[in-house]
């Protein structure tokens, strides 16, 4: 066996794709999207690993490292190998040069991060270079009806409507709440400061599947104080956005990681998938809101979206609110886990 190392030419990827076969896992097949010509808009870096043999150079492994848009503190980071060339450095090599990539890159970032399966080559892999999990993730099919639904104001329809409402995705209200949601809940991995315009194209633009928006909202408050009649809206205290799809990560690697999509459309999930299966939804809640009251707003909306259909969460470790509401029905067997469990793993600070 006599590997060389050499710059992802095009044609590698159908060249790898014959000798790889399927993806082993769903984190591989997107991480696979990444492996692509080295460039700087973003900066990229991929390297494909060839077994020469008889004078014929044939790619088995490849490796990237790239920048990420969303979540810029780290580098993403993937290699994968033919199951015939593993255990026998190539992948260890192919780590050790997009480390002394990564420590060029111009953002002056080179800490690297990846997602991978628990107990796969791929997280052993990543766990023995030193990586170690920094977040845990879970798809997670809520069941309908299995919440009680909840009793607003007198529990006539008038004191329903106050504070529950269709919103458009459109709505600096709701992207203004979505994007602080989704910073205070990624400080292990932090986005950064995101502008109304950039939640908008991430999380409720039509390209990102978004299919519509239910939010929970305090009762109505007075602008003039006690004793004057409520007149504005109340504060908008949860949200559930529907996806017609699952919504495409910001880039194949999962820029967006975990718990970047999923809520009801309108107020049961109804039209945004096919009868009978969850509708992907991404539920959050103001977060300003106490530990108690952002549960409680969470297990009301939640209760109202999947009161007749099921629904699709992706529930991050760090989501503390969703968590409490929704591992009690797992525990119950009113919510399921689908699917594996995805950790993100990182080079220490």
């Amino acid at each position: 066996m006599a590997i060389a190392y050499r710059q992802w030419r095009d044609g590698d990827d159908l060249a790898l794709l014959e000798i790889w076969g399927g993806p082993e896992t769903e984190q591989a097949r997107q991480f696979r999207g990444t492996l692509a010509p080295s460039g700087n808009k973003p900066w990229r870096r991929c390297i494909v690993a060839e077994d020469v043999v008889d004078g014929v150079a044939i790619p088995v492994a490849a490796g990237v490292v790239h920048e990420a848009s969303l979540h810029p503190e780290r580098l993403w980071a993937y290699i994968e190998v033919d199951r015939q060339h593993r255990r026998t450095g190539v992948g260890s090599t192919l780590l050790t040069m997009l480390r002394h990539e990564a420590a060029q890159s111009p953002s002056g970032v080179s800490r690297l991060r990846t997602k991978v399966e628990p107990g796969t080559p791929g997280a052993t892999f990543a766990e023995a270079a030193g990586l170690a999990p920094i977040q845990r993730s879970r798809l997670v099919v809520v069941e309908p009806g299995a919440l009680r639904l909840p009793v607003f104001g007198d529990g006539s329809e008038a004191a329903a409507s106050e504070q529950v409402e269709d919103l458009a995705t459109g709505s600096v209200e709701l992207s203004d709440v979505v994007g602080r949601y989704y910073t205070s809940v990624h400080g292990w991995d932090s986005p950064g400061e995101l502008s109304i315009g950039t939640v908008q194209r991430l999380f409720l633009d039509e390209l990102s599947g978004a299919h519509g928006a239910i939010v929970l909202r305090a009762p109505k408050a007075s602008a003039f104080g006690q004793g004057v009649p409520a007149s504005r809206k109340g504060r908008l205290e949860a949200f559930a956005i529907s996806y017609a799809e699952l919504a495409p990560a910001e880039d194949p690697s999962g820029d967006k990681t975990a718990g970047d999509r999923s809520a009801g459309d309108k107020a049961a999930g109804q039209g945004a998938a096919p009868a009978g299966q969850p509708t992907d939804v991404f539920l959050g809640h103001e977060p300003k809101l106490s530990a108690e009251e952002a549960q409680a707003a969470v297990r009301d909306l939640l209760a109202l979206i999947a009161f007749q259909h099921p629904v699709l969460l992706e529930l991050d470790d760090s989501m503390e609110a969703l968590r409490a509401v929704v591992e009690p029905l797992l525990e119950s067997g009113k919510a399921r886990v689908q699917g594996a469990e995805t950790l993100v793993l990182s080079d220490p600070a």
